[in-house]
């Protein structure tokens, strides 16, 4: 019986460890885009494929969303803050607009 309590003792400080740790590059994106001041901060970003791009709405109030030029990829909705974020599984150059404001122009080169 000493033997069990000593095994089930170990498990549980074993578990406990484990759900304690991750991995915490999986909550990180590789890129932080800033939408303020009417522009994409910054402009052009290059990540590598299955890695995550932020955007982050901070314009004082003013409407924006993330595009991408084909709307197929990639679209936010339009946020006046908070955080959009989009994992990009190919390779490719990926350019994106705001679509009240289409001089905010940016783009995401994802290599392989």
């Amino acid at each position: 019986m000493k033997k069990f309590l000593v095994l089930a003792i170990a498990l549980a400080s074993l578990l406990g460890f484990t759900a304690c740790s991750g991995d915490s590059g999986s909550d990180t994106p590789a890129a932080t885009v800033r939408v303020e001041n009417m522009s994409y901060s910054p402009a052009s970003v290059t990540i590598k494929k299955g890695e995550t791009v932020e955007w982050v709405f901070d314009d004082n109030g003013l409407p924006h969303d993330v595009v991408e030029s084909s709307a197929e990829t990639f679209k936010s909705e339009l946020l006046t803050e908070g955080s959009y974020s989009y994992t990009f599984e190919e390779a490719g150059t990926f350019d994106y607009h705001c679509t009240p404001h289409p001089m905010m122009l940016g783009t995401v080169v994802v290599e392989e």
